[in-house]
């Protein structure tokens, strides 16, 4: 007996009522669209967090109840995802097995449909079509730019569902970074010859923001001095965050994310800081490492728990527990969750707020999938994500153009420097093990790795960046948990036109109105809590201790609340307690 639900059985018109009130403006607005074509092909494009999901399963569940189909197929990008929609679709009513596989032939009579791959597809598209010839067929395409990864993935899925009744694509993220089409989307070709692809019903991240569905976004980019040595013993040295070749960032961004530097050292400690902050609005709040290999990982886990005292959940694409391991982590208030790239698709987790972006992968389409796992909101009013990531110009225009929207363009040249073409991008992250191959030889090995906050980009602003005198992290590391949109919007300028002002005054000898007392004085607190944090850093280097124990030290030994909310005297006290302990303490 399966646990996916109850057999379906047909409606009454007040199911139909009663699914429809509980749909959001969007989801209602997108359903009246379909509807009112009922049209064989539909593409619906809507933010990650947005709620496709349930979109597509009332359209299904209307379509079944009307007998216009017999059965379901769902085509997912990953295993996770297939028993994801099958629990999804068992709340409609509706049995779905996300068990099947290509050598089982013909379907169970108590399941109405079953949820597949786009590679199973791929495997046996003969398979695939027979099943949807026998029985009037919806697919619903879950992510089906990936329908695009490779010729020859585009060519199975035509050949399979090209008998379909009705076909249902859903996507969040429909640009691809190649010019492979994707299957049963029209394109429609623009003044400048290109060749677009045309949803017919787009849901965007800014309406979608504006409506309360998702969360907004804080991105926190950190810089740093990069030393690494080459293979011929060459030392190199690059700023990360500053103009570099195409090599040299590379190779510097490569740096910045060993485990054996102090870049990815200090940024983890951050994060969890800023969980930290999170979780008291928040208590159930969560991180995410997207890490690019298994090695590194499992090495961040370790640093983790270095800085919390606990071990980070690490899920690896090629552990058959994976998707356990993640429905657990989702069930439970553990603070950390490491995974590979492979986790940036297809992870329904709510609860994580804070995430570090830990790997080199640079494709606009894997960053809007890796922060989408970010804006999904829970109950709660006022969540704000916070995603920390290297200052790379790559990333830094990603973040900065969350709410542009971007079409599949056909036509258009492949230049040398252009992303990675996605069939090799997929064919690298099908690997199992992702990870190097054996024997490959480092191209080098980092030396230093320090790390320097750098600014923060929130709502297409900067904020902190290339001011003489930056607000320290901690101004932005202890912003409360729970702010609104706009308030977040509000207290990031109010902080920036206080440094503009504290920046202009410069060395004037005339007495400050009281509006620039209170403006020195936040730049004097600033100024103590960038001391404290140099010699934090460098009690660190000393003994050891990661920098939240240290600074938890001093605020046993002087009182006083975290650095954050720390007055001037209070910064002062730490200050001259750190220096007694440099000169009294063995490290």
């Amino acid at each position: 007996m399966s646990t996916f639900g109850t057999a379906p059985r047909r409606t009454t018109p007040a199911g139909s009522a009663d699914r429809l009130r509980g749909l959001r403006a969007w989801q209602r607005e997108a359903y009246q669209e379909y509807t009112r074509n009922s049209p064989r092909d539909f593409l619906a494009v809507a933010t990650p967090g947005a709620g496709k999901t349930t979109f597509a399963l009332t359209i299904a569940a209307e379509l079944l109840e009307n007998r216009v189909v017999a059965a379901i197929t769902v085509v997912t990008p990953t295993e996770h995802l297939k028993r994801q929609w099958a629990e999804a679709a068992a709340r409609f009513g509706i049995r779905i097995n996300p068990e099947f596989r290509n050598g089982e032939g013909a379907l169970s009579r108590e399941f109405v449909g079953a949820a597949v791959t786009y590679a199973q597809v791929a495997a046996h598209p003969a398979l695939h079509r027979n099943r949807t010839e026998v029985r009037r067929t919806l697919v619903i395409f879950d992510e089906i730019h990936h329908a695009g990864d490779a010729l020859s993935w585009g060519e199975a899925a035509r050949e399979a569902f090209d008998p379909a009744a009705r076909r249902l694509a859903l996507t969040g993220t429909p640009f691809r970074s190649d010019v492979n089409p994707i299957p049963f989307v029209s394109y429609v070709q623009g003044p400048d010859g290109v060749r677009r692809s045309r949803a017919d019903y787009n849901y965007g991240y800014a309406p979608a923001l504006a409506d309360g569905v998702v969360r907004p976004v804080l991105f926190l980019a950190y810089s740093g001095e990069m030393r690494w040595r080459t293979r011929t013993g060459d030392e190199l040295a690059a700023s990360l965050g500053e103009p570099l070749t195409q090599d040299a960032l590379s190779q510097a961004w490569r740096a910045a994310l060993d485990p054996k530097g102090d870049w990815i050292k200090r940024v983890l400690a951050a994060a969890d800081r800023r969980l930290t902050e999170v979780r008291r609005g928040m208590p159930e709040a969560g991180g995410l490492v997207i890490a690019t290999d298994h090695e590194s990982a499992r090495a961040y886990s370790r640093l983790l728990r270095e800085i919390t005292g606990k071990g980070a959940v690490v899920v690896l694409s090629d552990d058959p527990t994976a998707s356990k391991k993640i429905k657990t982590f989702a069930e439970s208030q553990d603070r950390w969750m490491v995974a590979v790239r492979m986790v940036s698709e297809g992870v329904d987790v709510p609860r994580l707020a804070v995430g570090v972006y830990a790997t080199s992968t640079s494709t606009p389409l894997f960053f809007a999938q890796a922060i989408g796992r970010f804006v999904r909101r829970t109950s709660a009013r006022g969540e704000t994500a916070s995603v920390f990531l290297p200052s790379v110009p790559t990333l830094l225009e990603y973040a900065a153009e969350m709410e542009r929207e971007r079409d599949h363009a056909l036509d258009r040249p492949m230049r040398e420097g252009d992303f990675t073409p996605e069939d090799d991008l997929v064919r690298e992250a099908r690997k199992r093990k992702d990870s190097a191959d054996v024997g490959e030889e480092l191209p080098f090995e980092t030396v230093e790795a320090s790390a320097t906050f750098d600014r923060v980009l929130y709502d297409g602003g900067e904020f902190g960046g290339g001011l003489p005198d930056s607000p320290d992290e901690e101004d932005f590391l202890g912003l409360p948990g729970l702010l609104e949109p706009e308030q977040v919007a509000t207290l990031l300028r109010k902080r920036k036109a206080e440094q503009q002002a504290a920046s202009r005054r410069g060395k004037a000898d005339d007495k400050p109105d009281p509006a620039e007392q209170s403006a020195m004085a936040f730049e004097a607190v600033s100024e103590l809590r960038k001391e404290l944090n140099g010699l934090v850093g460098a009690w660190h280097h000393r003994t050891g201790q990661p920098h939240g124990v240290i600074h938890a030290e001093l605020r046993r030994a002087c009182g006083g609340p975290p650095t954050p909310q720390a007055t001037a005297a209070q910064l002062r006290e730490r200050i001259d307690t750190l220096r007694r302990w440099a000169t009294t303490r063995r490290g």
